[in-house]
């Protein structure tokens, strides 16, 4: 391999380095609880290899919200793709949202932290670009096809995605294990509820 090629290798595990350690350390501890010397001292690193990848603690925790997220988005397609009926697709994207959001790191990062360190309208736009036209877009398909009365797509999805995000907070600070079950029972029969027939 020649050197620039090792160079870009080892630039590219130093920066996956600081984010699984950053995404362990502010799943654990939260945000504000964990500092920079902390985070460096646990990958292995330099503060100036952080700074070389990222601008500080907050660009490296938007970096790990980043990919929780895409990781809860690509849980939900592959949950969705397994089905072929568009109303199974939208069901059980919708029931895997709420098993990927009911883990706590993924909540912490998620839903706590997430819009209090980044502010809401970030941490809005980075949702709608993980999961809300994905969203969208399944309901839009059950518009044409007949199954849900035709209206706007957009309030819809806004509500609908309010609803699930309010519904894992509420899953977070719950100790029964039965009350996932019992809300992904609530979530189907709210969807059911848009059903034309």
């Amino acid at each position: 391999m020649r050197p620039h090629g090792i160079r870009a290798q080892q630039r590219e595990q130093t920066r996956q380095a600081l984010l699984r350690e950053g995404r362990r350390l502010f799943a654990g501890s939260g945000y504000g609880a964990v500092g920079l010397a902390e985070i460096v001292q646990a990958a292995g690193v330099t503060k100036g290899a952080l700074y070389h990848h990222f601008t500080g603690k907050a660009d490296l925790f938007r970096a790990v919200l980043e990919e929780s997220q895409q990781e809860v988005a690509r849980r939900v397609a592959v949950a969705a793709d397994a089905h072929d009926d568009p109303w199974a697709r939208l069901t059980a994207g919708c029931e895997e949202f709420l098993t990927a959001t009911a883990d706590p790191d993924i909540q912490r990062i998620m839903l706590v932290d997430g819009p209090a360190v980044l502010g809401w309208s970030e941490w809005r736009a980075m949702d709608e670009a993980a999961s809300a036209r994905h969203l969208a877009d399944a309901l839009s398909l059950l518009i044409d096809s007949g199954i849900i009365t035709p209206q706007p797509v957009a309030p819809l999805v806004h509500l609908l995605s309010g609803a699930m995000n309010e519904a894992a907070l509420w899953l977070a600070s719950s100790s029964d294990p039965a009350d996932l079950d019992h809300t992904k029972a609530a979530l189907a029969r709210l969807l059911g509820a848009l059903r034309t027939a």
